[in-house]
């Protein structure tokens, strides 16, 4: 009878127990949860922290090496692509996941530097070969030719560079600065002038279609000497100048001064000198000028010319630019060089995609590469436009 007692205590208090269990679960489990209790509390905010997705990065990188013949000029692209991942979580339990990729081309030259430009319609910006696109960047390593420029004559826009503060030999180039002298000296185009003796070439020995005694009037003299690069014309343009070749190679550094040429000089009138040098920028300017030209836009784009050279007999001049005859361009002015100091060289001023462009391009390796490069560069200008 002495136990009876504690028994009775213990029937009586298990169900108080076990209903005290259940009133406290409850509390148990919302303190395992906190965001049940109050969803904006710092321990929620920190249960949400632990559980929240990571990023995920991968990164590739490519680099491809071109070098390019000539010299010792080598040009490195780099492309690196950045993958970032990024998944996250719903309210619904749901895991969304979204890929961000970025490419970065980056394009070195040791022997000076390249940059490629890209405007969009959205931002009309200016983009350098650091941040333009790999495909742009392959552009550039892809030309043959040491030095590019190009540049919209309204704006004034540089459109693509390559090694643009280089001064360089200009080799036949010169011709056209020959021509300004001679155009705005306003001499009598009808005026015959004679090849002689000091018109050969001592230095290179270059062959001339001009045997000593030809005799051309000062408008065929420029005809050639522009259109097929004819050596003995140029020259004797220079000779027969007032006060001779001295006053006439002088006039050639002053109307390049008068231009705002600043990196260029001349010695000679036909190129045959390395050095008569200029910049891809000093060239742009010779171009608008030479532009203003009528006559110097007539002979710089025919594609050939007949000059009577006398007694019946009739000889045919081409154009050295084998561009001037395909139909698809549209070019105002012209003009071809080379000697092995300035490489394959090619400046023009063209319409293209709605633009007058100034295109030079100096030190090219292979007969037909600067002609190549120009394809090229129209090409690039032409998407740019479509892109607009």
């Amino acid at each position: 009878m002495a136990q009876f007692p504690t028994r009775l205590v213990l029937t009586v208090a298990a169900p108080l127990l076990v209903a005290a269990s259940l009133l406290v679960s409850p509390g148990a489990h919302a303190a395992s949860d906190p965001c049940k209790v109050n969803a904006k509390s710092a321990a929620c905010k920190a249960a949400q922290a632990k559980t929240a997705p990571k990023k995920t990065t991968t990164t590739t990188v490519t680099k491809s090496t071109t070098t390019a013949k000539s010299g010792n000029k080598t040009t490195v692209a780099k492309t690196q692509s950045k993958t970032t991942t990024v998944a996250k979580k719903t309210a619904g339990g749901k895991t969304n996941t979204t890929m961000r990729k970025d490419v970065v081309a980056d394009t070195t030259t040791k022997s000076g530097k390249t940059v490629v430009r890209h405007t969009t319609a959205a931002t009309h910006s200016k983009v350098s070969a650091a941040a333009a696109p790999a495909s742009t960047s392959a552009q550039a390593a892809a030309l043959r030719s040491s030095v590019a420029y190009v540049q919209d004559l309204a704006t004034s826009t540089v459109l693509f560079s390559k090694n643009e503060d280089t001064i360089r030999p200009i080799a036949s180039i010169s011709k056209l600065m020959t021509a300004l002298v001679v155009v705005d000296a306003n001499q009598p185009m009808d005026e015959v002038l004679e090849v002689s003796d000091d018109d050969i070439d001592r230095l290179r020995h270059a062959a001339s279609r001009l045997p000593v005694g030809s005799r051309l009037s000062r408008a065929d003299m420029l005809h050639v000497a522009l259109m097929s690069s004819e050596n003995r014309a140029a020259h004797a343009l220079g000779r027969y100048y007032p006060g001779g070749m001295p006053a006439f190679v002088k006039a050639m550094n002053a109307k390049a001064r008068e231009l705002g040429m600043m990196d260029t000089h001349f010695v000679e009138p036909t190129g045959l000198s390395s050095e008569n040098v200029s910049s891809p920028r000093d060239l742009v300017r010779l171009l608008r000028a030479a532009s203003q030209r009528p006559l110097i836009h007539r002979y710089t784009t025919d594609t050939e010319y007949d000059v009577d050279m006398g007694k019946g007999h009739v000889r045919t001049f081409r154009n050295t630019n084998a561009l001037v005859r395909n139909a698809d361009w549209d070019i105002k002015v012209s003009k071809t060089g080379f000697i092995n100091e300035a490489g394959e060289c090619l400046v023009m001023l063209a319409h293209i995609g709605g633009r007058d462009l100034a295109i030079v391009l100096l030190d090219s390796q292979g007969k037909y590469s600067r002609i190549a490069d120009a394809v090229r560069i129209r090409k690039f200008v032409q998407n740019e436009v479509a892109m607009m």
